[in-house]
This record gives structure tokens, sequence and C-alpha cells, in this order.
């Protein structure tokens, strides 16, 4: 069997693009177990430009009208006849619409991983457009999926909205941790208390508002503290607007940065803070958490539990500025009060043992076996 990863765009970890960052990271560790594993991807520029990777890539050229599949992705798709199990990554996507009718004519299975698209707050951003074309287009990708594939509870539940008798199958990524040596932990604490975001500059994804105006109370109290906003976006301008109006503290903009440039700012911090309206499962998160970073996470990231369970945070109900003030001064105390190494250890022990992609990859591989088995 083989297990073929669809998605839009080239699995490239090195953009602001989570799915393709899990995709990324999911086809390494299956490909290192031994899988027959590939990524197909849909794009406008079928040019290789991207790190060197373990797993075998295939580029096929996004058509004008998006309801249309490339002539060699159709025939590449009927040449896995029977061998293959197609794993959809996204929601609302035509293409995908348009797959999904060639794999039933070819009887391929194929799973579907939404990534938070049918969330509540997801749903309502452009309502009407997204309940005509669940009507007439995505129920069917739904209906025929052998399995929808959740990554926390609030996918599920988004599902189960949509219709009750959907098969869905609740299962997190994994994430690896870095080795200990690369984390550079402080031995004295800095004088200043630094907040950090890394993510997509999205008002109505990740309540950029809730997370700029929360932490602009809390440095009423604490004038030393620092937001460092990582990362680039459609609502960019905006973000510098909110964060000229913080009375007291500094927030940095400071762009979009990765791999060792990115890791050295979240070093540097002693709280990660993501206050998203929905998600799949944020990478940024559990990448924090992997350099033992105390995290602040709103339910709606499904990563609540684990939080709690570990003890390595603080979780919102929603996210209010309020809760994430209060939220970041508890942080704040613990981080006068507490040993640094402790606080980063509960971080890394949620990550080790809520997140290993050896008992993980056990899990898909039986996700994928009653699917081509169905």
């Amino acid at each position: 069997m083989k297990v073929i990863h669809l998605i839009l765009g080239k699995a490239n970890p090195e953009r602001m693009n989570g799915v393709n960052k899990v995709v990324h990271a999911l086809a390494t560790q299956q490909h290192r177990a031994g899988w027959n594993v590939e990524v197909w991807g849909i794009t406008a520029d079928v040019t290789s430009n991207y790190p060197a990777r373990e797993f075998s890539t295939r580029l096929f050229r996004a058509q004008r009208n998006p309801f249309q599949l490339a002539k060699e992705l159709i025939a590449a798709l009927a040449s896995e006849f029977e061998q293959a199990v197609v794993h959809l990554h996204g929601g609302f996507v035509p293409a995908y619409y348009a797959a999904a009718r060639q794999l039933n004519t070819l009887s391929i299975p194929y799973v579907v991983t939404p990534h938070g698209s049918y969330g509540a707050q997801a749903m309502r951003k452009n309502g009407l457009v997204k309940r005509l074309y669940l009507r007439l287009c995505e129920s069917y990708l739904l209906r025929n999926a052998a399995q929808i594939h959740c990554l926390g509870l609030s996918e599920v539940l988004g599902v189960q909205q949509l219709h009750s008798s959907l098969r869905t199958c609740l299962l997190p990524y994994g994430f690896e941790l870095p080795a200990l040596e690369t984390i550079h932990p402080s031995v004295e604490k800095p004088e200043v208390f630094r907040v950090g975001f890394c993510g997509r500059l999205d008002e109505n994804h990740k309540g950029l508002h809730c997370l700029i105006t929360g932490f602009g109370e809390f440095a009423r109290q604490h004038p030393s503290a620092e937001l460092w906003l990582i990362g680039d976006g459609p609502d960019r301008a905006r973000v510098e607007r909110w964060s000229a109006e913080v009375p007291a503290g500094t927030v940095k903009v400071l762009g979009s940065r990765y791999g060792e440039d990115k890791l050295a700012l979240l070093r540097q911090l002693n709280v990660f803070a993501h206050t998203s309206y929905y998600e799949g499962l944020p990478t940024a998160v559990l990448e924090a958490a992997a350099l033992g970073l105390p995290c602040v996470v709103t339910e709606a990231t499904n990563l609540g539990s684990y939080v709690r369970q570990f003890a390595c945070g603080q979780v919102l109900a929603e996210a209010q500025p309020a809760q994430l003030t209060h939220s970041l001064e508890q942080l704040y105390q613990q981080w006068c009060s507490t040993s640094p190494a402790h606080v980063s250890q509960r971080s890394r022990e949620m990550v080790a043992k809520a997140f290993a992609w050896p008992s993980l990859l056990h899990e898909y591989n039986q996700m994928y076996q009653q699917a081509y088995y169905a």
C-alpha cells in the first residue's frame, strides 16, 4: 500500500503555511519508518525550489479553472489504481472536489484532514459562499471519504455539525523534540519578560487583536515586558497599527523568519502565546513547547487538554484580552518564583509523551489500513 499526500503547495517547511509544514513532517516520519509514501503538490510553479527532503515529491500545475486537474495528475492517479490511499489536506478546495470525483471513479480510497476548515469560526468567514459550496461540492467529498481525519476535538464537533453520519478519526500529528543542547536555556533570568507569537498575521484566524490588547494591559503593570510577533500575512498593517497603540511595553513586529533564524528568536522568549479562534493543531505551539517554553493557548487550538495535563502553561476558554492578561500574569509570577529548568522540562515532556511519532505512526497506519480495506 502506498500513501499519497495531495496538497496545495510543495510541502515546504520554510513557508508560513502550517499545512505544508505538517505534511512535510508527516511524510518524513512515514518515510523513515519504511513506508511507501509520496507527496503530490498542486501549484502554479512546478519548479523544485525547496530544501532537500527524504521523501519523493511530484508537482502538478494548478489549472486556470480551479475545478479542473492537470492531465498529468489525472493520469498519475489512474496509474495508482488498486495500490494507494490518497490523503487530502485542507477544506473547501475546488481541486479536491475534482480529485474526489476522479478517485471515486477509480475506486481509490481517500482520507481528508480539514486542518481546522470546518470549525464554527472558520465557517463564519465567507459563510454564505461556504454554505453554498458545501451543498454543491464539499458534501460529496466528505460523504465519499473513507475517513475524515480530525486533529482535535473541535474538528470532530465541526464535522459532526455538518452531518452526524460522517466517519471521523481523532488523531493528532507528532512532533520531533530537538536535542537538549540546541535549546540554550538561560542560566540567569533576564530583566525583560518576553512573550512571543509565530504564525500568519491573520486576525480572523489567529486572534491577534486579543493578543496585542491583552498583552498591552499586562504591560501596564510590567513596563519592561515585550511582545515579539514573528510572521507575516494579510493583516500586517492592522497588527502594526494595533501595536503602536499599546500604551506600555514594546511590541516588535519581526516579519517572517525561518530555520535557525526563527529558532534563535524563539529561544529568547519566556512565554509563547497562541490566541487562535480556530485551528486543526498549530505546529508553532508544539515547536515552542519543544524548546521548553510555557504556552498560553485558547481551547480552539485543540491543545488545551494537553497543556492542562502536563501543567506547562495556561488555557483560555476563548480569545478574550482580559483572559490573556490574567494568564500572562499567572505565568509571570511562576517565572519569578520557579526554576526555568523545571518549567522547561514540563513543556518538553508534553511533546515527548503526547506527540511521539513512533506511537502515532502506528495509529496512522491503522487509519490507512481501514481506508484501504474498507
